[in-house]
């Protein structure tokens, strides 16, 4: 295993009402220098959650929102923050009420994906849904999201889908397609 670099300096260089800025100064194992600029948390976050909510053996849940970063409406899995107190389980049923309006009966922690790693410090949880109700909580969405499916066959098809663009998603969608395969759940 590699030696990681020195921190010999870091630094907060901007920051907004959700992240910071910050410059880190290091030396790596060879004696190069660099500066490096990173995406952190507000130090407030307990984490966030993504879930894959299958609505039965072929498809999964999809929600359509407003996305900031690319200022157009995208699908993606349904996903939100954990709460203070509570656990990656319980923040996956929640946020799928919320945004999907289902509820599950069964929740498995699957993984910890991240976005950015060379530059954004946040990672996500991923849980799979199945077993799902129809349950429908208040959240903080400015608006109601519409709900999609897609089936786990046609997953290179949504690729191809101009509103659908976010890594994360794509990858937890195959990483559930492939374990209920190898369950002997989803018949590719």
């Amino acid at each position: 295993m590699r030696q990681k670099p020195t921190v010999l300096a870091r630094e907060i260089v901007a920051s907004s009402r959700l992240f910071c800025v910050e410059e880190l100064q290091l030396r790596f194992s060879n004696g190069v220098e660099r500066t490096y600029e990173r995406l952190v948390g507000r130090g407030t976050g307990y984490g966030a959650v993504m879930i894959v909510a299958m609505l039965d053996a072929d498809h999964a849940v999809l929600i359509e929102e407003y996305c900031g970063g690319t200022d157009e409406y995208g699908l993606s899995l349904p996903k939100g923050l954990i709460e203070p107190g509570e656990d990656i389980l319980a923040a996956a049923n929640r946020e799928l009420k919320e945004e999907a309006g289902y509820g599950a009966r069964q929740l498995e922690y699957l993984t910890e994906l991240s976005l950015s790693p060379g530059y954004m410090s946040q990672k996500i949880q991923v849980v799979l849904a199945t077993d799902l109700y129809e349950e429908t909580l208040p959240g903080d969405e400015p608006e109601p999201m519409r709900v999609d499916r897609v089936n786990l066959r046609e997953l290179s098809s949504l690729i191809q889908h101009p509103q659908f663009s976010e890594g994360r998603a794509l990858a937890a969608l195959y990483l559930v397609r492939d374990l209920l395969t190898q369950r002997g759940d989803f018949q590719p």
